[in-house]
């Protein structure tokens, strides 16, 4: 066994017991961060597989946004455990139920699925007009044909992920009775004046009567 396939299965027994801790951890928390193990063992596999591009975007996008995301809003939120758990036996039937379906559909499609198709071959070397090898980059050609010949549907999901995230902002930011929200331009413009104003007090004799009277008990004591 070369030093290839012993990091296969490393990656791969340390990526199913993730995905399995996501499902079994009973602290939210540590749900998430067993999944984000579950991700890095996954770009680990991608590697192997000469997928560089799929790796990287593995690492960065759920990573390094998506599940720093998770993590926030599961630490922030005041999960409360027995609340989650009540219940859990009345619907246990019918999610053994779909687990057991999944598994055997999943099953039938990898043991039968693969039948027919032939080994998988070699990739194939990118050689010059010399013969000489040329260094050739997944990541660099799937850049090229997604900006060449795939430009207008890239373009298109860009668009749909800039509205969506518009449209999370206005309605997190709409306006509301219990916001306390303040208009910067009020800020800039604010004058001392308008925050503190001194007002002149006169004493009057009966609190000066008592000052004399306190300030001549103090002179007794002393």
């Amino acid at each position: 066994m070369d030093a290839k396939t012993g990091f296969f299965y490393l990656f791969s027994v340390v990526l199913l017991y993730a995905a399995f801790r996501v499902v079994t951890a009973r602290n939210p928390v540590h749900a998430v961060l067993h999944l984000m193990l579950a991700f890095s063992q996954a770009a680990g596999v991608w590697l192997l597989l000469k997928a560089e591009f799929l790796a990287i975007v593995l690492v960065l996008v759920y990573l390094g946004a998506v599940m720093v995301l998770f993590m926030f809003v599961v630490m922030m939120l005041d999960i409360r455990e027995d609340a989650l758990r009540q219940g859990f036996w009345k619907h246990f039937p019918l999610a053994a139920t779909m687990g057991v379906l999944i598994a055997l559909e999943m099953a039938a499609i990898l043991m039968g699925g693969f039948g027919g198709m032939d080994e998988p071959k070699a990739l194939a070397v990118v050689l010059d007009a010399a013969g000489n090898v040329v260094p050739y980059s997944n990541a660099k050609a799937l850049g090229q044909l997604m900006y060449t010949k795939y430009l207008y549907p890239v373009e298109i999901a860009s668009v749909i992920l800039l509205v969506g995230m518009v449209a999370a902002i206005a309605l997190t930011l709409r306006r509301r009775k219990d916001s306390k929200a303040i208009d910067p331009a009020l800020q800039v413009r604010v004058r001392s004046a308008d925050r503190v104003r001194l007002v002149k007090v006169t004493a009057t004799q009966k609190a000066a009567a008592d000052s004399v009277v306190v300030s001549a008990g103090e002179e007794k004591k002393a």
